[in-house]
């Protein structure tokens, strides 16, 4: 082989070799960052202990609150010590009915309960007899020993919890039958949430949705000092169950917060934000200030700040707007610095040269520049803000998030619950929707073009 043939074919073997070589050390970084991806993963899985969480985890529980969240329960309570019958709508306080519904007959004492496709539950005395379509009748009894319970022949269901201190059924979802020593319950399901536009002994419950509207509009006046219409938003508005009224007033204080705070850090964060910028401001020991004030603002968390505004100004929406204010003035301030600084100096230069003043400079050579930033920024975190602020008011500073923890509280209200989420999730929607138009028209203008 000559010379220039054997050494073309050492640079081959060579080349090749450096390939393989990077090969290799390519595919063994990838399995040392999978390995420890893996590592990690497996540390987190034992230390954050989530095969006991798993364990402990209670999906069926899930699945009950979420029905109770889109329904409601009529129920037939009889009360052992006063052996007093009541049939009413579970969680009003006036929802009680004087003749109860079809399904149910019941006298003064006992009563025969229909739940729908052969489900029957009787309460006798101290006795309750449950048929249930393809098991059998359930006698639950309670005694002075606990509760005494008959069942049929084979193995329990799992739907079926049997005990001396309680008995509980529950075959399907609309369905569930409880005894205790106190009392006995009989609840049927119905979807759909109960007296959302008037409350339970309110006349106009009695009016289909098409004759709601034949009243309003032509209808005799139910009331002599009010018009049909004003007599129905009025019931509406004060439905004491649903709190429509309170409910609106709560979103109205968590959009002033957001709105207050927001705007509050944009004004202040702008002027601070000129002495934080290099080109704008040459001294560096007043820099290091601004900039030292922003970290401080923004490291401490917005909640911090609204616990120590709640123990200096007490709870309400104003303690909320401070303590967006004061986050936002560093996270914006330091934004805003930051575009100041990257503006193009030749747009300076180019005004400069014309004879203008530092005023001018600033007003055609900054203010264009730098405007469409802020405005998208600012309205940003307008969007953002509306969330925190129904977090910030489930502490303390009111609005939505105070309502919508009362109600969580209650450990019952689930319906209300919903309607709360559902109506703070409409406002974040609204507000992203507002903010998007505003940016549209602010910095595009009407037709899109810009100014």
């Amino acid at each position: 082989m000559s010379a220039p043939a054997a050494t073309a074919s050492i640079g081959i073997t060579d080349m090749r070799g450096a390939v393989f070589s990077s090969v290799r050390r390519n595919a063994m970084i990838g399995i040392l960052v999978t390995a420890a991806a893996l590592s990690y993963l497996a540390y987190t899985w034992f230390a954050l202990d989530f095969p006991n969480l798993i364990a402990r985890s209670q999906p069926e529980r899930a699945l009950l609150l979420a029905t109770d969240s889109v329904a409601h329960k009529v129920h037939v309570t009889k009360f052992m010590r006063q052996g007093r019958l009541v049939v009413a709508v579970e969680g009003e306080r006036t929802a009680t009915y004087d003749t109860p519904p079809e399904w149910v007959t019941r006298d003064e004492k006992d009563a025969r309960v229909d739940l729908g496709e052969g489900y029957v539950a009787e309460i006798k005395g101290k006795t309750l007899d449950f048929t249930v379509p393809g098991y059998g009748t359930i006698v639950a009894k309670v005694t002075p020993n606990g509760i005494v319970t008959e069942l049929p022949d084979g193995p329990q269901p799992e739907w079926l919890k049997a005990a001396k201190t309680k008995f509980e059924a529950r075959p399907t979802l609309s369905r569930r039958v409880q005894v205790t020593k106190a009392k006995i319950e009989i609840h049927r399901f119905f979807l759909g949430w109960e007296n959302f536009l008037f409350p339970f002994r309110s006349e106009l419950n009695a009016y289909s949705l098409s004759g709601l509207v034949e009243l309003m509009v032509s209808g005799e006046r139910l009331d002599p000092e009010r018009a049909n219409w004003r007599l129905a938003f009025d019931t509406f508005w004060h439905n004491p169950e649903w709190q429509h009224r309170e409910v609106f007033i709560a979103l109205v204080e968590t959009l002033l917060m957001a709105v207050l705070g927001t705007f509050t850090a944009a004004f202040v964060g702008l002027p601070l934000a000129v002495f934080a910028a290099r080109n704008f401001t040459p001294a560096q020991p007043i820099r290091f200030v601004v900039r030292r004030l922003f970290d401080f603002l923004r490291g401490i968390d917005m909640l911090i700040w609204s616990l120590i505004f709640i123990r200096a100004f007490g709870l309400g929406p104003l303690t909320g707007a401070l303590a967006i204010a004061f986050t936002d003035t560093g996270t914006l301030g330091k934004l805003f610095s930051e575009a100041l600084e990257n503006i193009d100096n030749k747009q300076l230069e180019g005004v400069t040269s014309t004879g203008a003043n530092k005023l001018q400079t600033y007003r055609f050579g900054v203010i264009p520049h730098i405007l469409p930033v802020f405005i998208s920024q600012g309205l940003y975190y307008l969007e953002s803000n509306t969330r925190s602020a129904t977090v910030i008011g489930a502490l303390g500073a009111g609005g939505i998030g105070l309502l919508l923890v009362e109600t969580l509280r209650t450990s019952r209200d689930w319906e209300n619950t919903l309607y709360i989420i559902l109506l703070t999730i409409v406002l974040v929607v609204f507000m992203d929707s507002l903010s998007s138009w505003l940016r549209r028209r602010l910095i595009h203008g009407k037709e899109g073009q810009p100014h």
